[in-house]
């Protein structure tokens, strides 16, 4: 029986989207999240962060009801805090703005926070073509990921620990998102919840849109960026591959 929502613990979703000239990726994003929110009968509230956008980002964000934030900065994290620290619901899920949600993903997400063992999680990725190259670029990731025993694409998690690790680290410029499920994980550890778990009836899928422009073999080919870009504090290498990124 599917439950009325939107309530893990009570509590009801907020949703934080970075966004940078995705006027053809984000109404994409949002009709996935509305289907997710009708699957487990809720309503989300949902953030953009408008990220020196020049294209009608902002206004197909304001055209779906979003509340609207704006931030200048080259950094992902900041980014994605701004919307945090505008969001007001008591659960916060955080996804980019070129990637879509299954159906069953709030309910998913529901479900687990239901739990009070659960401190958050992320979930399995899904790219939206495959090849070789873009297979052997997502195995290089999976030593990580296996050996920290986190997951990342879609974070999830109560706000209220979200705050309390102080979101995601703005010192680093790029793979902020292992950094923040490594600490999200520890905060469960510490706080008494043992579990960080990763959602895997349902899924994110995201964009190659970096393998279209590359090349599909582009990070196995350029392990020297790859190396700069995992140490996390590069703005040059994290600059060409995100923030002055043009498809």
């Amino acid at each position: 029986m599917r439950r009325r929502a939107g309530t893990a613990c009570g509590m009801s979703i907020s949703v934080v989207i970075p966004a940078r000239n995705e006027e053809k990726n984000l109404p994409l994003c949002l009709d996935a999240i509305a289907t997710a929110a009708q699957h487990a009968m809720i309503e989300p509230e949902i953030v953009v962060v408008i990220n020196r956008c020049t294209d009608r980002t902002e206004t197909v964000a304001r055209e779906a009801g979003a509340l609207i934030v704006h931030s200048t900065a080259k950094n992902l994290s900041a980014i994605r805090n701004a919307g945090a620290a505008a969001a007001t619901r008591g659960i916060l899920v955080t996804i980019d703005a070129d990637s879509r949600m299954s159906e069953t993903m709030f309910a998913e997400i529901l479900t687990r926070l239901d739990n009070p063992k659960i401190v958050g999680g992320g979930v399995m990725i899904w790219p939206e073509r495959l090849s070789i190259g873009i297979v052997a670029s997502g195995l290089m990731l999976l030593p990580l990921a296996l050996w920290h025993r986190i997951s990342a694409g879609l974070f999830w998690c109560r706000k209220s620990d979200f705050d309390a690790i102080g979101g995601f680290d703005e010192a680093w410029v790029s793979v902020e998102d292992f950094d923040f499920a490594k600490r999200l994980k520890a905060h469960g550890r510490k706080t008494g919840r043992r579990r960080f778990a990763t959602i895997l009836r349902a899924r994110i899928t995201t964009s190659c849109r970096k393998f279209d422009t590359f090349g599909d073999w582009f990070y196995l080919k350029n392990p020297r960026l790859v190396w700069r870009l995992f140490k996390g504090r590069d703005q040059a290498s994290a600059d060409r591959m995100w923030y002055d990124y043009e498809p």
